[in-house]
C-alpha cells in the first residue's frame, strides 16, 4: 500500500484551504457590505436626478416621448422623480430612516422596469436586490439609524 498520499497534512491540502479562505472572507464586517449597497443604489438614482435639474427641458422630452409613464401627466412625472431622486438617496447615504427610504426607490425600480425599460431587467434585479437586503437587514453601523438606536437604547437603560 502507497502511504506517500497519507502522509500529505490535511491542512496542506486545496480543501483545507478553501475552508480557511472561506471562513476568512465570512469575517468580512457586513456594515461595510450594507454600506456599499446604500451607497451604490443611491447614487444611481441621485445622479439621474441630477442630470433632470439640470436639464428640464430635455427631461421634459424623456417623460413625454420615451419614458410614457401611464396615468401621470409628463411634467407631473418628471417632477416627481426628480424630487424623489433628489432626496432619498441622501436618506440612504447618510443611512437615516433607511429601510423606510428602500419603499420608494423599489417602487420607482418598479415602475422604470415595467414601463420604461423592461429589457434593462439586470440592472433593475441587482438595484432591488442590494435595496431588499437593507429593507430586510438594516442599514449597518455606519448610519445615522444605527446612532439614533444606540442613543435610543443606552437613554431607556439609563432610566
Amino acid at each position: 500500500m502507497n502511504t506517500a498520499i497519507h502522509a500529505i497534512p490535511q491542512e496542506s491540502t486545496g480543501l483545507a484551504m478553501f475552508d480557511r479562505a472561506r471562513e476568512r472572507l465570512a469575517t468580512f464586517p457586513l456594515s461595510i457590505l450594507q454600506l456599499g449597497m446604500r451607497i451604490g443604489v443611491g447614487a444611481v438614482f441621485f445622479k439621474a436626478g441630477l442630470i433632470k435639474y439640470n436639464s428640464p427641458e430635455f427631461t421634459l422630452l424623456l417623460f413625454r416621448d420615451e419614458y410614457q409613464v401611464p396615468l401621470l401627466p409628463p411634467e407631473v412625472a418628471a417632477q416627481m422623480a426628480m424630487v424623489q431622486e433628489l432626496t432619498i438617496p441622501i436618506l440612504l447615504f447618510v443611512g437615516l430612516a433607511t429601510r423606510l427610504a428602500t419603499l420608494p426607490m423599489l417602487g420607482m425600480i418598479l415602475v422604470i422596469q415595467t414601463f420604461v425599460y423592461p429589457e434593462a431587467w439586470t440592472d433593475h434585479f441587482m438595484w432591488a436586490s442590494a435595496l431588499v437586503f437593507v429593507l430586510t437587514r438594516g442599514p449597518g453601523v455606519f448610519s445615522l439609524d444605527h446612532l439614533i438606536a444606540r442613543g435610543l437604547a443606552s437613554r431607556a437603560a439609563g432610566r
